[in-house]
């Protein structure tokens, strides 16, 4: 059975009492009275229930007393004979009291009227006897007779039963159990263990409590309940963590603006506010998919129940305590941002800002959520470096891509021969592959800050197909080299160009659209963290891009490691045939060509892997690569007519024959 609804009752003398109040749930009958009797109050299970003996008439309801092992016993009137007893409660005030005969009785509340402590009295023998001219009125004002007995037992909503200490500590047990078995949790277990936490919450919202603020559990997962009680004059509340810890980060301190607490005063009909703070010591149930790394494994949850805090006129700040960071580490303040689905989610630090200390971190924020320190490779690109790097970066993607216009349009009315034909043609598939990623790198970050989602995914997309196409016929172009010049020089075979069409810009559409088809959500903004060198403060560079960092791992940075291999196996194997046939006084000129011919294997790309290095080693890499490869089309602009204009000069008796293999007139072949 379970419980009826109720609670609170009004002090009746005897009989006519009812009528004079309006009860929730009323329970009225006549009892014998054979012997000096007592009533017994105690807690019970999830239902009311009165039973009836000839040493007590035994109350038991879940609500009250406060404490679940509390036994209360009030002494009944020593007169024997019948007597007429109601038992009345009222929801709202959560008070039960028992009418007997001209006596009244406030159950569980007033500890100082007749309670005894005695369990022994509990003990005793019970001769259970009957309770009759039983009836019980509930709050619809429906009067139901009931048949004798000597117990009765009335059923209560879920909602209404209470909720203890020990409930709470039952539920962190087995929430500690579950983190502790899921080290690695996937998105689903991940899912579970929030669901978990969001049940928890629920409890805490309802535990009773002993005092005004009270922690529970012991392990990975505290609570703490603070109770506000509404105030005239608003004011900061400071909580600090008592937990004793030995690793990174060894606490930390909430301090609460006045301005939630006249938000909390507004609320209606409501005479204390809760606020919950969670202290997670694991971060397992709080993993993204760029694995972001929290600091000391500390996640602190705030919230105020039954209430959405956003968008404070005073932010809530929140210090973690820690050892000094190494200097090539930087604190990011972040909050836990849910999906819809609920099963996984990202770190988000919009809203908050970051304020790091030497062995602190002040976390300031305009909400209440879950929120952490994130541990960031410190400068990703500091705000004044990021500056200078994007000056270059469109400069020289405007100049390439106009260069790389010139020379398809020049190459392509150069020349008709066969045997140049097909080598010129890889030369403008490449500079149409360099002058798509340059303009659509160009337009990238516009497409970024406008409203449109679909537009931003599918620039992200063209753009990740214009990098993939540069690449393949990077590749395509240290095969033709080693075609030409090392397997079988001047040879020709049907449609070959049009094979090489199908490799160089089929390969790069079949990867995207793959990647599209898997989740439309893989192409989208893309935020890269910029620094402030003072000060910790952070914003965000927003382009088109993919969002998600493993696929730009394994398949961008996989690709060309790919193409870097081969094209630089080609460019050692042709090294070695020019140095081996030169003659001295003629090495300046192939050395040069063939710095040309590196730019167009792409060899320069490879100042990529020096980005995971740090410091200023990676600060210089970083200029190195933006101006060379921003400047890709138009250094192979350069190259080219340098290489025309040293065909046009007379020709050099102690030349051999590599050094005609490398001239762009070459009537033998054509490898600029």
């Amino acid at each position: 059975m379970k419980v009826l609804l109720l609670l609170l009752l009004s002090p009746l003398q005897g009989l006519g009492a009812s009528s004079h109040w309006d009860e929730d749930f009323s329970f009225c009958g006549d009892r014998n009275q054979t012997q000096n009797s007592s009533v017994i109050y105690e807690h019970g299970p999830a239902t009311i229930s009165i039973e009836n003996t000839a040493q007590a008439l035994i109350i038991k309801r879940p609500f009250l007393p406060k404490r679940r092992n509390s036994y209360y016993k009030y002494s009944l009137p020593p007169a024997l004979g019948r007597y007429r007893f109601c038992i009345y409660w009222f929801q709202a005030n959560r008070t039960l009291r028992l009418a007997y005969g001209k006596q009244s009785f406030l159950l569980g509340g007033d500890l100082s009227h007749s309670i005894l402590r005695d369990r022994e009295s509990q003990e005793t023998e019970r001769t259970s006897t009957s309770i009759f001219n039983v009836s019980y009125i509930s709050k619809d004002g429906k009067n139901t007779s009931l048949d004798s007995a000597s117990d009765y037992f009335f059923p209560a909503s879920p909602e209404s039963f209470p909720i203890w200490e020990e409930d709470v500590e039952e539920q962190l047990t087995a929430l500690d159990s579950l983190i502790s078995h899921s080290p690695s949790s996937g998105a689903r277990d991940q899912g579970t263990l929030r669901r978990k936490l969001g049940e928890l919450e629920k409890t805490l919202a309802k535990v009773e409590l002993e005092g005004q603020n009270q922690t529970f559990g012991k392990a990975t997962v505290q609570a703490t309940v603070l109770l506000l009680q509404p105030t005239q004059v608003p004011h900061h509340l400071a909580f600090a963590s008592q937990r004793e810890e030995g690793g990174v980060v060894h606490g930390f301190v909430v301090d609460l603006p006045s301005s939630l607490l006249v938000m909390a005063k507004k609320k209606e009909k409501v005479v204390e506010h809760r606020v919950l703070v969670m202290d997670i010591n694991r971060q397992t149930m709080f993993q993204d998919e760029n694995s972001s790394h929290v600091l000391g494994d500390k996640v602190v949850g705030v919230s105020l129940v039954d209430t959405v805090v956003a968008n404070l006129s005073d932010p809530v700040v929140l210090t973690f305590f820690h050892e000094q960071l190494p200097g090539n580490v930087t604190p990011l303040c972040v909050f836990w941002q849910e999906d819809t689905s609920g099963s996984s989610g990202n770190w988000d630090s919009s809203g908050c800002t970051t304020a790091p200390g030497s062995s602190w971190t002040d976390c300031k924020c305009n909400h209440l959520t879950y929120f952490a320190v994130l541990m960031v490779s410190s400068p990703e690109i500091s705000y004044i470096h990021r500056d200078y790097l994007s000056i270059i970066t469109y400069i020289g993607c405007l100049i390439s891509a106009l260069a790389s216009i010139c020379t398809i349009f020049f190459l392509y009315f150069r020349s008709k021969q066969r045997d140049q034909i097909t080598s010129m043609h890889i030369h403008m598939n490449l500079l149409g592959a360099i002058f798509l990623l340059d303009v659509t790198f160009l337009v990238s970050e516009h497409l970024a800050s406008s409203s449109s989602q679909a537009l931003c995914r599918a620039g992200g997309l063209f753009l990740h197909f214009s990098l993939l196409s540069c690449l393949t016929w990077m590749g395509i172009e240290g095969y033709n080299l080693y075609r030409l010049v090392i397997e079988v020089f001047n040879t020709y075979h049907d449609h070959f160009l049009l094979k090489l069409c199908l490799v160089g810009w089929g390969i790069p559409f079949f990867c995207v659209t793959v990647i599209f088809l898997v989740s439309w959500t893989n192409y989208g903004p893309f935020s890269i963290p910029v620094y402030e060198s003072i000060g910790g403060k952070s914003t965000n560079a927003t382009i088109c891009w993919i969002t998600s960092p493993l696929i730009h791992n394994v398949v961008n940075l996989g690709f060309f490691s790919l193409v870097f291999l081969f094209n630089s196996v080609m460019l050692g194997a042709m090294v070695r045939e020019l140095f081996r046939q030169s003659k001295k006084g003629h090495k300046l000129k192939h050395v040069l060509a063939l710095l040309g011919l590196s730019i167009l294997l792409g060899i320069p790309w490879a100042l990529i892997f020096f980005s995971f290095t740090s410091g200023a080693f990676r600060i210089v890499s970083l200029y190195i690569f933006t101006i060379i490869n921003s400047l890709q089309g138009f250094l192979i602009f350069l190259w080219y007519w340098t290489m025309v204009l040293q065909a046009r000069k007379p020709p050099d008796s102690q030349s051999n024959s590599d050094s005609v293999k490398l001239q762009p007139n070459s009537s033998q072949s054509h490898l600029s």
